[in-house]
């Protein structure tokens, strides 16, 4: 069966997106507070620094370190993440630039940036290692050579080996009620999930059921820090969510 569009999955869920988080606003503050500390020990710069998120989703990352000053260019596959992004920066009266695009096929000149970002476990969406090495090559083009990679990803453990169905669901309070979100997993060959988003949106006294499908895969923490090395990046590290103060592991590399 042939995967589920990452694109369409993005698209329909923009509008709904933060409410995935019980404060969006404060995950923004406290996930840009986290990548700006982690950026600024690494590079050792005290003026703003050109950043690049290439998965940025609605703008979670690429917002919260726009708010610490830093230049923010922020892309995403999906045109109406991006659009809502931009919407959500320019409401913040904050200058980043936000539009579609594809971060296998990163529309920049060589050596644009001091750090690319590709943060939320985007890397999953990407099915095969040419599709890792596409992504992660030109994130190594555009990155100057003084620069920095910074990847988050899903620490799946044994999930993967177990087959995992689902994920514990997460409430987040609204004016309207709670709203419930929580996935349900459906797996194939070699790590590959497709997989049920699901929100229950209060409706009065029942609710409105939404469910987006895409599909991912369960890559390991040292899968990926090795098609980074493939890369042509070194010193690749992976700090936990208690050294990163980040939501999930955090990959740091340097380009060779």
């Amino acid at each position: 069966m042939a995967p589920f569009s990452a694109q369409r999955f993005y698209d329909e869920l923009a509008d709904d997106y933060h409410l995935i988080y019980p404060d969006w606003s404060l995950s923004v503050a406290r996930q840009g507070s986290a990548l700006d500390a982690l950026v600024r020990e690494y590079l050792r710069r005290a003026k703003p620094l050109d950043i690049l998120d290439c998965s940025c989703g609605i703008g979670t990352q690429a917002i919260g370190l726009a708010e610490r000053g830093h230049r923010v260019v922020a892309t995403d596959l999906s045109p109406a993440a991006a659009a809502r992004a931009d919407t959500e920066a320019r409401r913040r009266a904050l200058v980043m630039a936000a539009a579609a695009g594809d971060m296998r096929a990163l529309p920049f000149a060589d050596s644009s940036f001091d750090v690319v970002l590709s943060a939320d476990n985007a890397l999953a969406h990407l099915l095969t290692e040419d599709e890792v090495r596409r992504a992660v090559g030109g994130m190594r083009r555009v990155v100057r050579d003084q620069g920095l990679l910074v990847l988050t990803a899903k620490d799946y453990g044994d999930a993967r080996q177990a087959r995992r169905q689902s994920t514990v669901p997460a409430v987040t309070d609204t004016p309207a009620g709670q709203v419930v979100t929580f996935q349900l997993w459906h797996w194939q060959d070699d790590g590959v999930y497709d997989f049920d988003h699901i929100q229950l949106l209060p409706d009065g006294d029942s609710w409105q059921v939404r469910v987006r499908r895409a599909t991912s895969r369960a890559w390991t923490l040292e899968e990926l820090a090795q098609l980074v090395r493939e890369c042509g990046f070194d010193d690749v590290t992976w700090h936990s969510v208690d050294e990163s103060h980040f939501f999930q592991p955090v990959l740091t590399a340097r380009p060779v």
